[in-house]
């Protein structure tokens, strides 16, 4: 694993770069935009940002864009002036950077035989496996229940094109929710009875998710899904964590998600923790009110997570950090600048699911493997 910072002065962008690239292995790599505002509209902002897209990408040729996701201070009026990319799948969402920047990015690059865009989807065909990376799908009718059910009806359809069901295939979902502390629960008892549906109960599995606080661009949708499904892996090849000297089956509190997933593959394992919180073993909010505390503990169980996976905080790639009140910003900044001084993360405003949750963060790690069970990735 490589860590690298680069401060672009000539266009005032700060690329926070992690890539993972065994000798004669497909190469991975994370990358973290964040712009300086330097008093800018958004059109000079996000100009700058795609300037910073291009030289990145022109530093390492044989790694290709799979997604982008864009962090918008207002999103109505900002998502319009972006681009279409025909070359990745892109998600944008109104979480605003906390830098005073009117959008950062976060983009997902690595080397394939091919990679392919199919609507709102990029297909990543590597090794025998295929990635499916489908971004910033929403929906414009009805309540938020309505809207994640056909949400995830869609979504269906499209696996079943690809002789793929969310049960066996999904690895991964992001449920981003208008007024969250209103609207989540209707996200969360139509995710559960879809996924009942598809036969995931507590007694079987359910998906690595984090469902936050987030707007969409269209101001009739509710909320918005990001997913992450793979074609071709065996079913021993996914196993879920649970930390449970720290954690409790989110079952117990009526959500239908699981805290991380480990992926293995013949040369590496991938390892997906969820949205984590300031949570007990009991599912109880732990230090309410005090922000400190809250971020130790959220530390705390991350770590436990990816160490039941086989990882440490140095095998992370990406960090993303919500926080719900802006005045918390500064002191959250300085911790993560301490504890995290490579790993590129982003830290944005989007409330957490619970209102005294006041910080919530996800991460995705990759460590080497060598298995002969497995296809490399």
């Amino acid at each position: 694993m490589t860590y690298k910072n680069i401060y672009l002065d000539e266009i005032g962008v700060r690329a926070e770069i992690t890539t993972f690239a065994p000798e004669g292995k497909t190469m991975e790599q994370h990358v973290m935009l964040h712009v300086e505002p330097n008093g800018d509209l958004f059109d000079k902002q996000i100009e700058r940002l795609l300037k910073a897209e291009e030289h990145i990408a022109a530093l390492t040729p044989s790694l290709k864009k799979v997604f982008k996701r864009y962090f918008f201070s207002d999103i109505v009026n900002q998502a319009p002036l972006v681009p279409e990319d025909e070359t990745c799948a892109m998600s944008f969402i109104q979480q605003p950077p906390l830098d005073g920047s009117k959008a950062a990015v976060w983009i997902y690059l690595t080397e394939a035989e091919s990679i392919k865009k199919e609507g709102d989807t990029a297909i990543v065909r590597n090794n025998g496996y295929e990635h499916f990376w489908q971004m910033g799908k929403y929906e414009t009718q009805g309540n938020s229940y309505t809207q994640t059910q056909m949400l995830l009806y869609n979504y269906e359809e499209m696996l079943e094109n690809h002789d793929m069901t969310i049960e066996r295939n999904c690895i991964r979902t992001w449920f981003f929710v208008r007024d969250v502390d209103i609207l989540y629960k209707g996200m969360v008892e139509a995710r559960k009875a879809n996924f009942f549906s598809q036969g995931m109960t507590e007694k079987t599995h359910f998906i690595a998710s984090t469902g936050i606080g987030g707007v969409p661009q269209d101001t009739r949708s509710i909320l918005v899904l990001d997913t992450y499904a793979i074609k071709g892996i065996a079913n021993n090849q996914q196993h879920y964590l649970y930390a449970r000297t720290h954690l409790n089956p989110t079952s117990e509190y009526g959500v239908t998600f699981e805290r991380g997933a480990v992926i293995e593959y013949g040369d590496r394992k991938h390892v997906i923790i969820s949205g984590t919180a300031s949570i007990n073993n009991k599912g109880e909010v732990v230090h309410a009110g005090d922000i400190v505390k809250q971020t130790h503990r959220m530390w705390e169980n991350v770590e436990t997570l990816l160490k039941e996976g086989g990882a440490t905080y140095n095998d992370v790639m990406q960090i993303i950090v919500y926080l719900r009140d802006t005045s918390d910003y500064n002191m959250v900044k300085k911790m993560f600048e301490e504890k995290f001084p490579q790993t590129p993360y982003v830290i944005t405003l989007a409330p957490v699911c619970r209102p005294k949750w006041l910080v919530e963060m996800e991460c995705m790690a990759v460590i080497p493997n060598s298995t002969k069970e497995y296809k490399d990735f």
